[in-house]
Formats: C-alpha cells, structure tokens, sequence
C-alpha cells in the first residue's frame, strides 16, 4: 500500500478547514481535527484522518451537532454526568479530561460519565496531556446502537469492539495503552475488506461458527462477528472487559443498549487519578520507572524485537513523523480529495 508524507500542521489546518466548511464552529473543529492527526501520529491509522470523510458526511446529515454544548446532568464535584447532544467526541473528551486534571488536583481523583457523544476517534491520543501532568487517565468508550463482536462460545455479533485506555506517568516516557476487548477493530475489518486482504489470525467467526481471517465474514447475511480478545480459546478474557466497558459506558450513562438508541454514537467513561492523593506522585513514577526499566531488562525471544513498554512505539513514530511528515496511505487521501475538491481545499504533501 503506498503512502505520501504531510506536515502534521498542514493536515490539522486541512481537517479544520474541511470541518469548518461542512459546518462545525471553530471552537469544536480545532479539537476534532487536533486528535484525529494526533491518532495518524501515534500510528493508528483507522483512527486517524480516515474517520474524516464519515465525520464530514455525519455534519451534513446531521447526525454530529454543530452548535450548543454538553448538558449537565449531575456534578457532585468529584463525579459528573453529561449529555453530548451528538457533539463530536474529540471535544467532549477534551473538555471532559481538561476538567478532569482539575478536579483531580483539588479532589484526588475526578469520574465523568458522557452519554450520546458522537464517534471518539483514538483514545490514545487524548492522554499525553494527562500523563504530563503527572496524573493517570483512564477512558473507555462503546456504542450503544453497534453489535460487531461475538460473545466467547458465540458466533453472531453482540457489541461494539469497546475499546479501554489509560496513560501512566513514569519518570521517562509515559506508558499509553489502548486496546479494544475484540481481537480486532471494525476499521480494519473494513480496510481489509476494502482491499481484498485477510488477516493474519483467526480473529473473525463466521455466522457457521468457523474461526478464520476473511473479513468478508462480518458482511454476509446472517452476518458473521469478530472475537472478543483472546480469539476461540481464550475469548472468555475479551468478553469479560467487554462487559465492564459495558457497564462503565452505558450502565453509568444511563444510555445504553435497552433503550435501542438510533444513530452514530458513543457513551464514555473518563477517570482521572491524582498520585499525590495516594502514596504520591514520585512513589508511583518511581515504581512504575522500575517496572519499564525491568521490562526492557527481559531478553527477548526475538533479539531483533526487543521487550518494549506499552505505548513506546506510538511516542517513536509519534516524534519521527513530526521531523519527518505523517505517512497516510493512498487509501485515506483518496477518499479525501471529493472533500478537497467540494470545499476548494488542498493537501500539501511533503515536496509539493
């Protein structure tokens, strides 16, 4: 697959131009185009720049708010509910975490529950703030309306891929982990699909409850699943984070899957812990610094692939796209350039 390079600030500029024609204010644009290149940084390309036409075609339609604000439901101070209204997930989230790192200061620690965001792009991408500042962030997310992956022992689609992650401080790097509980993500059973491609592993179950790698799986009638994390013989570990996320998201939310919600949506669960509160900020970078430090010290299976902490290669690539341009594939700038060309933008590339 080949790919073409871009200045990270040009293609923020790009998205928040494109959103701003579609019809976001500036004041949400800036946020959703910031973490969407953030997630093409840190390498998560399903979740970069490749949401971008879906969420211009959401504005349009008017399944993503343009205007208004998050509604409060509940704040005893040291948590809080929201209703989203269907605003963007990337500035809920970052308005969720910035009063996170706040309460947290004062309070210790900070809950916020969100019901009806819109989608929420890379969860990764929204906790280096958090993590600079010492603290630890945790947020987990799940639609209510998509049934995708399987239950352990089943072979037709039950819930979304509901993803969990947190950031760690350490006296070096933070640790950033961001894993969904299926063995897969619903963007790359789609791109795989699109190119004809299949997986590795046996990641899909087909609607006859054959394990394989075809994506082509998930779009027959009756549709097939993904596995939950773990696969056939140990899905039971997917399946069991699966249903905390789900009790996280929608059981807090009060938005969840009994109500059959219609429309692209998410429920979020936001946690931010202060250290000071607990043993202190320096005990827990100490320990966990021991902890990344014993880890690199493991030998590797493979010499060439060394024992890395979670999150190491995303901050690499991260910085080295920064130096050297953020590498998107002929797959997402494609399907960008009707965007381009109905809004009389243009995507700069490296050399151009």
């Amino acid at each position: 697959m080949t790919s073409a390079r871009f200045v990270a600030d040009d293609l923020v500029d790009f998205a928040r131009a494109a959103l701003m024609a579609s019809g976001l204010p500036g004041q949400f644009a800036a946020d959703v185009a910031r973490l969407l290149v953030e997630g093409d940084l840190m390498g998560h390309s399903t979740h970069g720049l490749a949401l971008l036409p879906a969420y211009l075609s959401a504005l349009e339609a008017g399944g993503m708010a343009r205007a208004g604000s998050f509604e409060v439901l509940k704040d005893k101070d040291a948590t809080a509910l929201w209703d989203g209204h269907f605003l963007p997930g990337p500035w809920l989230i970052s308005q969720g975490f910035a009063l996170g790192i706040e309460r947290a200061r004062r309070l210790g620690t900070f809950t916020l529950s969100i019901r009806r965001s819109h989608h929420t792009a890379s969860l990764v991408a929204y906790l280096k703030p958090v993590t600079d500042a010492g603290l630890i962030g945790i947020v987990s997310v799940s639609d209510p309306t998509e049934r995708c992956v399987a239950p352990a022992g089943g072979k037709r689609p039950l819930h979304s891929t509901n993803p969990i992650a947190f950031g760690l401080p350490t006296d070096d790097k933070p640790i950033l982990v961001d894993i969904s509980t299926s063995s897969t993500t619903n963007g790359m059973v789609k791109r795989l699909a699109g190119t004809g491609e299949r997986f590795a592993h046996d990641w899909l179950v087909s609607a006859d409850g054959v394990a394989g790698g075809d994506p082509q799986v998930r779009f027959t009638d009756p549709p097939g699943a993904i596995l939950p994390l773990g696969g056939v013989d140990n899905g039971h570990k997917g399946f069991g984070l699966g249903i905390l996320t789900e009790a996280l998201t929608h059981g807090l939310s009060g938005q969840g899957r009994v109500l059959e919600p219609r429309g692209w949506q998410a429920n979020v669960f936001l946690q931010v812990l202060d250290p000071e509160f607990f043993s202190g900020a320096d005990v827990l970078r100490r320990e966990l610094s021991y902890f990344a430090q014993s880890a690199h010290a493991v030998p590797a299976i493979d010499p060439a692939r060394p024992v890395r902490l979670p999150g190491e290669r995303g901050l690499a690539l991260r910085e080295r796209q920064l130096r050297e341009g953020v590498a998107l594939s002929t797959l997402i700038t494609d399907a960008l350039v009707p965007w381009a060309q109905k809004h009389g933008l243009h995507l700069k590339g490296l050399g151009a």
